[in-house]
């Protein structure tokens, strides 16, 4: 593998990380707004209170604002697994294909076709199909982060599949393996839960910073008390569903879990690191060893919340690259050479096929299927294993960061509720700042949570099957870099011009 362009392969993961976080910072608001907007107009329909229908048409135009311009962003990422990520592409298009094609043909059509009924015809049909269309367009923007979130899990957890020698592609053998996935399902409540807090948040934010102007009172006051409630029974699912997410990890992408933690040496009834800074060493192999400058710890709760037993062994970042045969861990290296022995196998395979000796296509690809399960790690070979290490600092700080932020989301959501309820909170000055400007943390937890899950997981695009090496389109590494400060300067312009809009939009109030 010594033909590889690091700079094609960088600059192609840097443009396709630049459009996935700009798209994420539309959809979350996406998914949760258009729940609490549903909430609010069944309430308008169930009262006849014309302040409902107000306070619904107010949220509805923000929602419609971050929708259309989430879509564009969105539609760049789908079409970058094509031109830069083409050898991806045609190694599993046959599975990753699938969800994306059922996102589009039932979630997206369903929220775009509802979506025109939700904003033109208030006095074009009858209330009830109107609210209707309006929950259509809430399952439907949320259906639609379903069956990608489901196509991301598949890349975590590979299953459901049979590769086809012939022509060398993995081809779908088992559609409800690869839909009920424990990773795909964790990742999706998990991550679906985080968007209805941020939209929480954001209602919450806007409405603390109408009451700080003394504008519109009831409606903010309104508008906080359906977004708490909301939050609040969502903040709640994500701790569980954060929970599942993090054991799925520990069974499934062992490093990952082990890069969260910063765990180098397994251990039984190992500890959780609470709170750390670390520090590198600089003597250790690969320099990827990070010590801790500082650290508090909880006995025994990284062992239960891996496997459920306090007890339990936790493989460390070495047991990994080094092996443990007492734990039955093999070593990367040896990894490696079963990764070489199938992808030789795969060849020689192809070259009997093509001379027409059965026999020994037969011998070959048995020994390819017997090794396949480590094939991505055969491109790895004569390379130092300690590439196939994640960023530590990246991953440990990311997921305390989103945990920590997640407690003050409760703890904020919680207040709010209840200082609204006894009718207190225009008073409380510095709760409605602190609403306010947890607005952007909000935004910062959720892409913390996608750095978490993708940066952890590298060098894999497919875990243990199909590294980002492998993975690339052929192209000249200055084309991608080119498109990468294109796509930074138009994904820049239309995130402030929704900034713009939104904000003018904000500062006309709800009785407009």
């Amino acid at each position: 593998m010594n033909h590889i362009d690091f700079s094609l392969v960088d600059w192609s993961r840097a443009q396709f990380a630049l459009t996935a976080c700009y798209h994420w910072i539309f959809v979350p608001l996406t998914l949760g707004l258009s729940f609490i907007i549903a909430f609010m107009e069944t309430i308008y329909v169930k009262t006849g209170d014309e302040e409902w229908k107000r306070l619904t048409k107010f949220w509805m135009t923000l929602f419609g604002i971050n929708f259309a311009i989430g879509i564009a962003t969105g539609l760049i990422l789908e079409f970058e697994f094509g031109t830069n990520w083409s050898n991806y592409s045609w190694f599993v298009g046959d599975i990753f294909g699938a969800p994306l094609a059922i996102e589009g043909i039932m979630a997206f059509f369903m929220e775009t076709t509802f979506i025109a009924v939700m904003f033109f015809g208030w006095n074009k049909v009858g209330k009830k199909f109107h609210l209707l269309s309006t929950w259509l367009v809430a399952i439907g923007s949320n259906l639609s982060a379903l069956w990608i979130l489901v196509a991301n899990g598949w890349m975590q957890l590979p299953e459901g599949m049979k590769f086809n020698p012939d022509t060398a592609r993995n081809e779908m053998v088992d559609f409800w393996k690869v839909l009920f996935s424990p990773v795909a399902i964790n990742k999706f409540l998990h991550t679906v839960s985080a968007g209805y807090v941020l939209a929480a948040i954001f209602v919450i934010g806007v409405s603390s910073w109408f009451l700080l102007k003394n504008r519109d009172v009831l409606y903010a006051k309104r508008s906080i008390i359906v977004a708490a409630c909301f939050g609040l029974l969502a903040s709640v699912f994500v701790m569980f569903t954060g929970d599942g997410s993090a054991r799925a990890v520990a069974h499934h992408q062992p490093m990952k879990f082990a890069a969260m933690e910063n765990l180098y040496m397994g251990q039984q009834n190992a500890p959780l690191a609470a709170f750390g800074i670390l520090k590198a060493d600089p003597t250790a192999p690969g320099h990827k060893k990070m010590d801790f400058k500082y650290l508090v710890e909880i006995p025994d709760v990284l062992s239960y919340m891996a496997f459920l037993n306090p007890n339990a062994y936790v493989p460390g970042i070495y047991d990994l690259v080094h092996g443990n045969p007492a734990h039955g861990i093999p070593s990367y290296n040896e990894r490696i050479a079963k990764g070489e022995t199938a992808i030789n196998s795969l060849a020689a395979y192809k070259r009997a096929r093509l001379a027409g000796n059965d026999s020994l296509a037969k011998v070959s690809l048995a020994t390819f299927e017997a090794n396949y399960n480590n094939f991505g790690y055969g491109y790895y070979a004569n390379r130092d294993v300690h590439e196939l290490i994640p960023s530590i600092p990246t991953s440990f700080y990311s997921f305390r960061i989103m945990v920590f932020l997640g407690l003050h989301f409760f703890a904020l959501l919680l207040v709010v509720l209840i200082l609204t309820v006894r009718n207190r909170i225009e008073s409380k000055k510095i709760i409605l700042y602190t609403a306010l400007w947890t607005i952007p943390l909000a935004y910062i937890a959720s892409m913390l949570g996608w750095i978490v899950a993708e940066v952890g997981r590298q060098p894999w695009v497919i875990q243990d099957i199909l590294p980002t090496i492998a993975a690339v389109s052929q192209l000249k590494a200055s084309s991608v870099q080119l498109t990468f400060w294109l796509f930074a300067v138009f994904f820049t312009a239309l995130l402030i011009a929704e900034i713009g809009i939104m904000l003018k939009q904000i500062k006309k109030g709800f009785t407009v």
